[in-house]
């Protein structure tokens, strides 16, 4: 793993973080581009509103935790990021998932075009 590149993804995913664990929707949307592809648990949304709407309906408490699995540079330009979450709650069990993210260098700075989870059993 190129260490620029995972140093572009953890800043990414490190506010990302932030937003989760402090409740706070409309920071998380931020770090999203303006047509980004979000997939969490329920069906996709295009666009930082619906991504705004989800992390809106998590639950107080919630935290995340990650862990980076791949870190590659497509291009200049664009990171895909593999990643092993932990979202934790405070009425039941931690939910393990895979996250896999595309971020793009924008005027804005680096932001995640696209985003999908994947649960495993």
């Amino acid at each position: 793993m190129n260490t620029d590149t995972e140093a572009i993804l953890r800043d990414v995913m490190d506010r990302w973080r932030a937003g989760v664990d402090g409740h706070q929707p409309q920071r998380i949307a931020a770090l999203f581009t303006e047509d980004s592809i979000f997939q969490g648990l329920r069906p996709y949304s295009v666009g930082r509103p619906g991504i705004a709407a989800y992390y809106d309906s998590q639950p107080p408490g919630l935290t995340a935790a990650y862990r980076v699995a791949e870190a590659r540079a497509l291009t200049d330009d664009l990171v895909l990021g593999y990643l092993a979450v932990d979202f934790s709650f405070t009425d039941r069990p931690t939910l393990h998932v895979w996250l896999g993210v595309l971020v793009r260098r924008t005027e804005e700075g680096w932001r995640i075009a696209h985003y999908q989870v994947s649960h495993l059993d």
